[in-house]
């Protein structure tokens, strides 16, 4: 799709590709489909002549959704390299980890990304983040604007080569495990191609549509098809306005998005969080004519559907998924998780061999139907505001010299989502006062994952080996909030 969506690129040079939108909601565009064709040619031509990157190498990404980091994506697809996604709000000690998990032979980012380097230091500073020097991870170059401190611009230089021809791996993703031992979710050419190939399916979008999305599987099978995107707006007021003034045909957001509009059009789609029926009836009174849940993960994308008329029909015990979309195969393991394979599923994860079945890390069952009925989790993980938080890749920082115990806990936020909060236990005889602001320190170091709240407290244990007992530690902490 991606060698397709090239050549549509070139036949319609003319036509709004990207667009995003002004403070009042009014549609500008920032790309036209010739723009983006022509972005895509020289930043292949500047990573291949110019840095000397080839098939096989890793090319670390962090620069924000848009027509650059798109273009970028387009570019290493040609030169058949893979991509780790980067995100620098993780914080320094998770983000140096995983990329010593995977180093990169060139790091490309845009200002934003680089701004904790140096010239808007203070500013994340004052908004409690402490991010590494994104050339403490290597070589870097910038895409988009420079401002000072940043790194030297993407060298440009020569022809676009040639595609790159078969298969080989595509895209990292890193997502679990801890500091000492990160996990990376590997994507192979062929899977990511199956998965757009699943969501133009799906969702199938036509020529001359507006979409409203900004994700990867957004942006290609729909600009593939003919379509223009939109870029939706961050900020809420201005997201409502932008959806009245468009009127998509086809709106991709995170439920956490979708509870801050007013209005709809067309077809409404939602993942990356849960998403119960209430909100899915909301969306469709608020305008939609359909309103769907898509499950996917990280390792699978997507991998089942449902619309709000059959999950409000729903009255079993459990979230109704949906049904496997075709190609996805499910089975129980022991304790009830859900595994699930596909040609969309991911290869393998980093430095580990080959597995056709997913471990979801949910439990869940199927109905007489065939359709997937999510009865809750068997990792630890919290998801706010659409985010996988991993609790194990951040804990380990919060052991401070007078800390016995810390665990981070997810607690319901009432509307949908979690708080993140930390359970920390002091040793004994310890000064709380100072203790609170020794935390400090290591809170700055999380990054977007720093936690909504912090306690002090007991640490539930459980079970013969004395492990901490999450799921008493988020009722205690769920009890000391609401008081």
């Amino acid at each position: 799709m991606l060698d397709h969506l090239a050549r549509v690129l070139r036949e319609g040079a003319e036509r709004p590709a990207v667009l995003g939108c002004t403070r009042s909601g009014a549609v500008r565009v920032r790309a036209r489909c010739g723009d983006l064709a022509d972005l895509a040619d020289r930043y292949a031509a500047a990573l291949h002549h110019g840095h000397g990157l080839a098939a096989g190498d890793t090319l670390g990404v962090a620069v924000r959704p848009g027509p650059r980091a798109l273009a970028l994506m387009i570019a290493a697809h040609r030169l058949g390299l893979r991509a780790a996604v980067l995100d620098p709000a993780a914080g320094p000690d998770v983000l140096l980890a995983r990329l010593r998990l995977a180093p990169p032979a060139l790091v490309v980012a845009d200002a934003a990304a680089q701004a904790v380097a140096g010239w808007a230091r203070p500013l994340a500073r004052r908004a409690r983040l402490e991010l590494p020097r994104l050339d403490a991870l290597g070589p870097v170059a910038t895409v988009g604007p420079r401002h000072p401190g940043c790194a030297p611009a993407l060298r440009t230089g020569g022809r676009a080569p040639a595609p790159h021809d078969g298969d080989g791996d595509a895209v990292i993703v890193f997502t679990s495990g801890t500091t000492s031992a990160p996990r990376a979710v590997v994507h192979t050419r062929d899977s990511v191609a199956a998965g757009l190939r699943a969501v133009r399916a799906l969702v199938r979008p036509q020529a001359g549509d507006a979409v409203l999305g900004g994700t990867f599987f957004v942006l290609v099978p729909a600009l593939a098809a003919g379509a223009t995107v939109a870029l939706p707006a961050r900020a809420t007021r201005v997201l409502s306005r932008q959806i009245r003034r468009l009127a998509p045909a086809e709106t991709y957001l995170t439920p956490p998005q979708l509870r801050t509009v007013d209005r709809f059009t067309g077809r409404v789609w939602t993942g990356s969080a849960p998403a119960p029926a209430e909100l899915l009836r909301r969306v469709k009174r608020a305008g939609a004519t359909e309103a769907w849940g898509v499950y996917a993960l990280t390792e699978l994308f997507p991998a089942a559907a449902v619309e709000e008329a059959e999950k409000s029909a729903f009255t079993g015990e459990g979230d109704l998924l949906g049904r496997p979309l075709p190609g996805v195969r499910t089975r129980l393991a022991d304790g009830g998780e859900l595994l699930l394979a596909s040609a969309t599923a991911r290869d393998r994860y980093l430095g580990e061999h080959p597995d056709p079945w997913v471990r979801t890390g949910d439990r869940a069952g199927l109905d007489a139907d065939g359709r997937i009925v999510l009865a809750g989790r068997c990792k630890d993980m919290v998801l706010r505001r659409a985010e996988n938080i991993y609790p194990g890749l951040y804990e380990p920082g919060l052991h401070l010299p007078e800390v016995e115990l810390a665990v981070l806990v997810g607690i319901p936020a009432g509307d949908g989502d979690e708080r993140l909060v930390a359970l920390v236990q002091p040793r004994r005889g310890a000064d709380r006062r100072r203790l609170r602001a020794d935390l400090e320190r290591p809170l700055a170091r999380m990054g977007s994952a720093r936690p909504d709240a912090v306690l002090l407290g007991e640490v539930p244990l459980a079970g013969r080996s004395r492990k901490p007992d999450r799921a008493a530690a988020a009722r205690f902490c769920a009890r000391e909030l609401a008081r």
